[in-house]
């Protein structure tokens, strides 16, 4: 972000929109570490998602706070992979010492669903994105974020979420990105 802090970048959406791949990459570009929220979930949700029941607030919970506690620990700035599906779970993760803005992943269900079929070894099951794009809540206007179309390549995506994490400023919220904007 243009204050020269080091951001905390969310990238958030529903599953199989590409987060992992896209905050990896942006981690990578901005040199800053990669965190993983799903690797923080508790063994009970994770048993939850594998047998295709959807989460509750209840369960997420903890989830999140540990999610905001690894963001914490890691000092000054890190990029997340994390859904932050709804308002109050974003509340929880900007709740850390530096400025944080999300980059949210959004597409077509069509597409979404095609992806999470065509991938394995994940415990989120496809039948879950139903739960997921009803639980999802746009980023707000005074939610510094992006809105990022996932129709485009990973890498051209990575470099518009690095262009917005470079010159947003706290509080900046930006629409949606369609292809004359990536």
């Amino acid at each position: 972000m243009s204050s020269g802090r080091r951001p905390y970048l969310v990238v958030m959406g529903v599953t199989g929109c590409g987060k992992t791949t896209i905050a990896r990459r942006v981690a990578d570009l901005l040199s800053l570490e990669f965190l993983d929220a799903d690797s923080l979930h508790p063994q009970s949700n994770i048993d939850k998602m594998t047998a295709g029941t959807p989460l509750t607030d209840a369960d997420r919970a903890p989830w999140l706070e540990a999610v905001r506690a690894a963001m914490r620990s890691r000092g000054s700035g890190c990029v997340v992979a994390c859904s932050a599906l709804r308002r109050w779970y974003r509340d929880v993760l900007r709740d850390v010492p530096e400025p944080v803005a999300f980059v949210h992943l959004d597409g077509d269900p069509a597409t979404i669903r095609s992806r999470i079929s065509s991938r394995s070894g994940h415990f989120m099951q496809p039948a879950l994105l139903d739960s997921q794009l009803d639980l999802l809540e746009p980023l707000e206007p005074d939610e510094p974020g992006i809105v990022l179309d996932i129709s485009h390549a990973p890498d051209e995506i990575a470099r518009a979420a690095v262009e917005f994490a470079r010159t947003c400023r706290t509080g900046e919220r930006r629409g949606h990105t369609g292809d004359d904007q990536l």
